[in-house]
């Protein structure tokens, strides 16, 4: 968290200064102050003047990569200046949090900003990327902002290339290899690569370094001279072409309590993992060694903890040995941008197109297969796929189809999205899809989605958990052709009285109602939610003992959400000492 400082000026600027105060979590200091607490803030918002903000601060700026950010405000609120340190010291950024806290404008003159482009003298702090170049950052900025032919060289794939992909300017060219940053055509080359890469002397290069890398390290017995040994790495690996990119160490547990453990942690804040001999020994390698399985019980360390410390990722640098130690580098397979295909299971949400997650139409727009569930998806969630992507619903595809087509996008290193309804992991069908994956050592992941069961709570208006009343959300389907297991029949599940999100069984609702009313009330309050959050949505709620009635009356399908509980539309219920301790908390937050 940013620590902040408030300058109020005057008594006038007092509203401003509480408000500022409260949302910053800054701290009030006087004008006089500013000198000596220079060093000491992120941040220092003037409330008042710009005349006095600049001329109280005039004497303590050095540099824009050492002084702190700077922000004016006027008196009244109505404007909010970035003054000093907008990129790299974050006064644009705040100046866009204060404009949103007033309700007002935020005056930011950064060119790149109000171009709409990368500040690029920001995005290795954002993105972690160190920077590996000699050209003079500035060059590389006034070149950048006025539009000057530049080519991208990306070479693997992180959240800062994801963004730089996404936003990419019209004067910039994405090439596939340095060979074709050409000089005659650009006149500056951004590079993002753990891959030591020379541009042309003849055009401005800036390098950034993403720190995607896993290393693993094997040591001798407790070394004399461990201090050297993080500096002796990164130069073996730069001797091979790859610059220092990683934060993350891994060795095996014995050597937990090695000084060189203590150096990476405390001197230079890497995150170490340790790994068992067993575990280890799983791993196969290229070089093993008897030598180091007579020692330490597998056949490698460095390797081995490379790989499992990347997510069994690809070696990059195999075995490199120095004075005393071994050490070898890997990347996860997620940050790798060849030709390999992955399969990222994505929920859709209930059906709104709005509803999906940021991350899931992220996982749609960068697809080269989509196969979403046809009958329960509406196809607009698809819209937002990117020129050439192959479309298709699985609607009439049986489970050998749909595998046999994403073994075939697969096979070409193709990105593909199988999109599930709701959430993928409630009732979404996935167990079979996922243990072909496995079978045939296909690479996947699992975006979540907003499940339909949230979806009703939001229409219903009602809080599905009532304090001192209900306290469980019991997930389930009544038995249609598919058995349930015998601890979880309806009736039983039905002994809490909680409320219960019934899957799956509008067609099976006059069992369903029989079960229930085995333990619910008949009065209880019930709700039939067909199509939740689609344009032809319709709910319909009643009792229990009409629950039958309304799904059969209405000729709801499958697509229905059964909901039953004293918690809809229940705004009753709260405790006095509910209502106590929560009155509590919102003294103490104005307070």
């Amino acid at each position: 968290m940013q620590k902040i400082a408030i300058i109020q000026i005057s008594d006038a600027g007092q509203e401003v200064a509480d408000i500022l105060q409260r949302e910053l979590r800054a701290k009030v200091i006087d004008r006089t102050d500013v000198g000596k607490q220079w060093k000491k803030y992120d941040a220092f918002v003037f409330i008042g003047a710009m005349g006095i903000c600049v001329r109280t601060i005039a004497p303590y700026i050095q540099d824009k990569h050492e002084d702190p950010a700077v922000v004016c405000v006027d008196t009244f609120g109505k404007h909010v200046v970035s003054v000093l340190s907008g990129h790299i010291g974050g006064a644009n950024d705040l100046t866009q949090q204060i404009s949103g806290a007033l309700g007002t404008s935020p005056v930011i003159t950064t060119q790149s900003d109000n171009a709409g482009l990368w500040a690029l003298d920001t995005l290795e702090q954002r993105f972690d990327w160190p920077l590996a170049t000699d050209d003079d950052m500035n060059d590389c900025i006034y070149a950048f902002v006025n539009r000057q032919p530049t080519a991208l060289l990306l070479e693997v794939r992180d959240e800062g290339t994801n963004y730089l992909e996404s936003t990419l300017p019209d004067h910039v060219t994405i090439i596939n290899d340095i060979s074709e940053a050409d000089p005659r055509k650009f006149k500056l080359v951004i590079i993002v690569s753990p891959f030591i890469r020379y541009a042309s002397d003849e055009m401005l290069s800036l390098q950034y370094v993403p720190m995607v890398g896993t290393i693993g390290f094997g040591l001798a017995n407790h070394p004399d001279d461990y201090e050297c040994i993080y500096e002796e790495i990164d130069q073996a690996f730069a001797d091979r072409g790859i610059l220092p990119c990683s934060h993350r160490y891994c060795t095996i547990d014995v050597k937990e309590d090695e000084e060189f453990i203590e150096v990476l942690e405390d001197d230079y804040g890497e995150e170490v993992l340790f790994f068992t001999a067993e575990e280890l020994a799983k791993v196969d390698v290229p070089h093993p060694s008897e030598i180091v399985k007579k020692h330490v019980g597998t056949p490698s360390v460095c390797e081995a903890a490379a790989i499992l410390g990347s997510n069994h990722g690809k070696l990059i640098m195999p075995k490199v040995k120095g004075k005393n130690w071994t050490a070898a580098l890997a990347i996860d397979y997620h940050h790798l941008r060849e030709k390999k295909g992955h399969i990222e299971i994505v929920g859709a949400g209930p059906g709104d197109p709005d509803l999906i997650s940021v991350r899931g139409r992220k996982m749609l727009e960068r697809a080269d297969l989509i196969l979403y569930a046809g009958s329960l998806v509406p196809r607009e969630l698809t819209d937002c796929h990117k020129p050439g992507a192959v479309v298709r619903s699985s609607a009439n595809m049986n489970l050998e189809e749909q595998c046999a087509l994403m073994k075939e996008h697969y096979d070409k290193g193709h990105f593909i999205v199988r999109l599930h309804t709701g959430d993928p992991c409630i009732f979404g069908a996935i167990q079979e899809q996922m243990a072909f994956f496995d079978r045939e050592g296909m690479d996947y992941h699992i975006t979540p989605g907003i499940s339909s069961f949230l979806a009703a709570a939001a229409e219903l208006r009602s809080q599905f958990t009532i304090p001192e009343r209900t306290q469980t959300i019991i997930l389930t389907r009544g038995e249609g052709r598919t058995p349930m297991p015998e601890k979880e029949q309806l009736h039983l599940l039905a002994k809490s009285q909680s409320t219960m999100c019934i899957f799956l069984s509008a067609a099976i609702v006059d069992d369903v109602q029989r079960e229930l009313l085995m333990e619910y009330p008949e009065d209880t309050p019930v709700a039939a939610c067909y199509h939740l959050t689609w344009k032809d949505q319709k709910i319909y709620r009643g009792v229990l003992k009409d629950l039958s009635k309304i799904v059969h009356d209405n000729n709801l399908t499958l697509t229905t959400m059964l909901v039953v509980g004293e918690a809809i539309d229940n705004r009753q219920g709260l405790s006095e000492l509910y209502s106590k301790h929560f009155t509590h908390l919102f003294r103490q937050g104005e307070a």
